[in-house]
């Protein structure tokens, strides 16, 4: 349904008497009258749908599709970002921050199949669940050749595939076959940069071929076209493109993976994650580098000398053997400057280091940290903060770890572990019954898993871990997921040790060193003071009288 366009002749149609009253008396101020009611008649509903007011009316946006508005723009956005992380501080800590608390050593497979729909038993699906792990974890995910360059094993490819997504907006995996001496499985992942995916021959964008990918009626992709050679490579002599199906044409199996974060509908590639705050992280760092440069020319130390008889030549360039050019006069640290008679030497006040600085700083950062979804406190590794507000801030940061870790595990482990698990059932070296007959379901209860990364980190751990155990009672929440919450261990792994240790030391009860009884506080303490256990104290001890279990009675 259409807005019916405001005229002249509604707003006069509508006018009552007094405006008529009023164009008689004073046919100005009716005027007046009338261009007010008009204006009012046609005003937006949305303050900032108004082109007319001063804030808003030099505002011009354009309304494109996702592809027109993202992929004209998409090279000088991922240049740019790999720019301010190669040298600007702030960038490559935030991306160092999100990669370090995601993927950390690598997200680790922990089996969770079906049993009851699969029809086994405790016993029977604790092995296949171990035996599975054991086999994926230490035999196939460590080794190099799971990757197609041999640069690297599984974890460490999370790594490049987590980082790649932020500095460049989306990253490719080929999954192909390769057969290699001494190794049992011939699954390997091929990583592919995102420059190298484009339209073949670098044609224009349409709607059957967009950003290098080919799409269907529907708009699901189909096809891949990636350079076999990257755009920027020095000494390219040609470029040739590869066409890929990103689905086997004979068994529909997956051939490409395209890990990018969807931010519209219709969008095919991926936006850099700093993308929004490029340009402000541009000018903190210009700012920073103009504050230094500031700084070190206030802290030079220099001795300017008047004589009658000087002649205006450095006595004292700073140099040993005095090789100095007389023609340069430079400031440096205690450098002695003979001046000519008559001249002066003034100096201007720099007032450095500029103690608005760093405040200045601090509010830049929290936009910064708004907009990459990292608290300051992280952004900057610098708590100083109450506890309450320091836990506060690692709470909210970690809902965003979380929930991309989850996303890195459904884009991109969870369709290489599917293709490995059909290998090694196919290799006989699993017992999938009912995993190659076509049926999903069965295909799905085999499938169930998670991914473990690193712990949260704890400010209070011995409280944090209170309330875990009281969760625990509570039931709702298992051993199994404290465990992994609290330090990024497998409870089955952590079981099997703690059995391992208990039988040492009945064995030998020197094994473990006998705990020492220190002083403890109350939980009632107030967590935002620093324990001082073991320091003398100059004040007097005071006698605690006991009460014991008579007196108590």
């Amino acid at each position: 349904m259409s807005r019916r366009r405001i005229t002249a002749t509604d707003v006069l149609n509508d006018s009552n008497w007094i405006d008529r009253a009023v164009n008689y008396v004073s046919p100005k101020a009716g005027l007046a009258r009338f261009q007010a009611r008009f204006q009012s008649a046609v005003a937006t509903a949305y303050v900032g749908a108004s082109k007319r007011r001063r804030g808003t009316k030099d505002w011009n946006v354009s309304g494109g599709d996702a592809d027109s508005d993202i992929l004209p723009e998409l090279q000088d956005l991922r240049e740019r970002s790999r720019d301010l992380i190669r040298n600007t501080p702030i960038a490559t800590g935030a991306i160092n921050t999100k990669v370090t608390n995601v993927i950390g050593g690598g997200l680790r497979l922990h089996c969770r199949i079906d049993r009851e729909f699969l029809g086994l038993s405790e016993e029977q699906a604790d092995d296949w669940e171990s035996n599975t792990q054991r086999e994926f974890n230490k035999l196939w995910a460590v080794s190099q050749d799971c990757s197609a360059d041999r640069q690297g094993n599984f974890y460490e490819l999370q790594d490049l595939v987590w980082r790649s997504t932020l500095e460049n907006g989306d990253v490719f995996s080929l999954l192909p076959m390769i057969p290699r001496h001494g190794n049992v499985y011939k699954l390997a992942v091929q990583l592919i940069e995102a420059d190298r995916v484009t339209n073949k021959d670098n044609k224009i964008d349409t709607a059957e071929e967009a950003g290098g990918i080919v799409r269907d009626k529907h708009g699901a992709p189909t096809h891949v076209r990636i350079q076999k050679v990257h755009p920027g490579q020095r000494h390219r002599v040609s470029t040739e493109w590869q066409t890929v199906p990103i689905f086997g044409t004979k068994t529909g199996r997956r051939n490409v993976l395209h890990i990018f974060r969807r931010i519209r509908i219709g969008q095919v590639r991926g936006v850099p994650d700093l993308a929004p705050v490029i340009e402000l992280i541009k000018q903190m760092g210009t700012y920073t580098d103009a504050e230094v440069s500031a700084a070190v020319v206030s802290g030079l130390f220099t001795v300017f000398i008047e004589s009658e008889g000087g002649v205006g030549n450095p006595l004292d360039d700073g140099t040993a053997d005095g090789s100095g050019d007389d023609s340069e006069v430079k400031m440096g640290q205690g450098a002695i400057i003979d001046l000519a008679m008559g001249e002066k030497v003034q100096f201007a006040d720099p007032k450095r280091p500029n103690t608005a600085f760093d405040p200045f700083m601090q509010a830049v950062l929290r936009q910064v940290g708004v907009a990459l979804e990292i608290p300051l406190e992280l952004l900057i590794g610098h708590f100083t903060a109450s506890y309450s507000a320091s836990r506060a801030a690692l709470e909210q940061a970690w809902k965003f770890f979380r929930g991309r870790r989850e996303w890195i595990g459904r884009k991109f482990c969870d369709p290489v572990y599917e293709d490995w698990l059909t290998e090694a059932v196919e290799l006989g070296r699993i017992d999938a019954p009912g995993f190659l007959t076509g049926d999903p379901a069965i295909r799905a209860a085999y499938l169930q898993c998670q991914w473990i990364g690193p712990a949260k980190g704890h400010i209070q751990p011995r409280q944090e871990i209170e309330a875990e155990k009281m969760a625990v009672e509570l039931e709702v929440k298992t051993l199994d997921q404290v465990t992994a919450e609290i330090s990024g261990n497998d409870w089955d792994d952590v079981i099997r040790q703690r059995k391992k240790e208990r039988r040492r030391i009945a064995e030998d009860p020197n094994a473990t060193p006998q705990k020492e009884e220190t002083p403890t506080r109350s939980d009632d303490d107030d967590p935002d003071e620093i324990d001082k256990i073991g320091e003398p104290s100059d004040e007097p001890e005071e006698e605690v009288e006991t009460e014991t279990e008579e007196d108590a009675e």
